[in-house]
């Protein structure tokens, strides 16, 4: 039997060229609109995105994750953003963007967990 709660999520992408198309997984966002839920997770591997590039502000990716998660959350200190409601917020943060962090397309699934879930996820495709 499938879970009870229906959610999308997606995986956050550093791009260190985006010319070249090649990313890295440093993060998951998982929203589930019935369950009123959204959680992203992140961490970022610098030895992994050195191999790309040697050229990182490490301060600011991690200020902009850093922005990706009081948005997601609906901190006050994200803004605007952070005021809309949930479906609102996961929407803008999974936007097609042509920058150095993007994210996949949403992908659904059901589960009994939306914690729990958001952490397997983020297991097996950021770490």
């Amino acid at each position: 039997m499938q879970g009870k709660h229906l959610y999308e999520y997606a995986t956050i992408r550093v791009l260190p060229k985006v010319e070249r198309e090649e990313f890295v997984n440093v993060g998951v966002i998982l929203f589930s609109k019935k369950a009123k839920f959204i959680k992203m997770l992140y961490h970022v591997d610098e030895s992994k995105l050195n191999v790309f590039s040697k050229e990182w502000d490490f301060d600011l990716l991690y200020s902009i994750l850093d922005s990706f998660r009081k948005i997601a959350n609906g901190e006050k200190e994200g803004g605007v953003i952070a005021s809309f409601d949930i479906p609102e917020r996961f929407r803008w943060l999974t936007a097609v963007r042509s920058s150095c962090i993007q994210t996949s397309r949403p992908h659904p699934g059901f589960s009994d967990n939306l914690e729990e879930t958001t952490q397997k996820l983020f297991e097996e495709l950021v770490l």
